[in-house]
């Protein structure tokens, strides 16, 4: 083989290995950045469910207050 052939297939290994490596890592970039976002949304779900829960409780508790001034409201 002639030496331009062996520098022709050398570059299109380096530049097949650069490409693959570059994908690979992109890959696992992309993955690792969607696992983190999937945990900042659990815990946003999570925090909307104790909030639900809260306003739940709150309601209830204007309820009990507003019972109990009309049970003290002088007839």
């Amino acid at each position: 083989m002639s030496d331009t052939i062996i520098v022709g297939l050398l570059t299109l290994l380096g530049t097949l290995t650069g490409t693959f490596g570059g994908i690979i890592t992109a890959s696992k970039l992309t993955t690792y950045r969607i696992e983190r976002l999937e945990e900042k949304v659990d815990k946003h779900n999570g925090m909307i469910e104790r909030m639900y829960t809260a306003e739940g409780a709150i309601t209830e508790l204007r309820h009990d207050v507003r019972d109990l001034k009309n049970y003290h409201r002088p007839n």
